[in-house]
């Protein structure tokens, strides 16, 4: 089944491309600072600011990973990104001019994931996202609500690229409300 979820990842998107996605959080180490730092050079100047409130942070400078984890909210504009934990892989893209910036490659959301939006609400077990890739995979008893019409489904997977998403993994059941 294919539906149209696209506000709700669309926000997901922003929230994982916003370069300074770790150095919103308080940082405790140098490396967390290092990590972030070029990224935050990168950043859009109308881009909207990424604030990640967690029980703790850290960065894996050799692994190229930031970890927050424990009560993880993530906050980009009217885009909420809740979860357990929240895994940002990153890696060094060399520019033309010689530098490098950082780019986040992978986000991995797990346990009691929640993606709100003003007009939709995602739940699941994890939530994946290939930002290179521009794809979203949602797992483990996936809900997808807007208003009062309800998706729920195994497994949710979207394309932002051609604007598709699909329920999939099993039985797939909903109920819509006309507006």
């Amino acid at each position: 089944m294919t539906v149209r979820i696209l506000p709700i990842m669309m926000g997901l998107l922003a929230i994982a491309c916003a370069p300074a996605l770790a150095q919103t959080a308080t940082e405790t180490t140098e490396a967390a600072q290092q990590a972030t730092e070029p990224a935050a050079e990168a950043k859009a100047p109308n881009r909207k600011e990424v604030n990640i409130e967690a029980d703790q942070m850290e960065v894996l400078q050799n692994e190229k990973r930031a970890i927050f984890s424990g009560k993880v909210d993530a906050t980009r504009g009217d885009v909420k990104l809740k979860a357990d934990k929240l895994v940002v892989t990153y890696a060094d893209a060399a520019q033309s001019d010689g530098s490098k910036k950082t780019d986040v490659t992978f986000l991995d959301a797990t346990g009691n994931v929640l993606i709100v939006t003003a007009r939709q609400r995602i739940t699941g077990r994890t939530a994946r996202m290939d930002v290179k890739a521009n794809k979203v995979t949602v797992e483990g008893g996936v809900t997808v609500t807007q208003g009062q019409t309800v998706m729920r489904g195994p497994q949710l997977l979207v394309d932002l690229n051609t604007d598709t998403s699909r329920m999939s993994g099993g039985r797939v059941k909903g109920s819509f409300v006309p507006q």
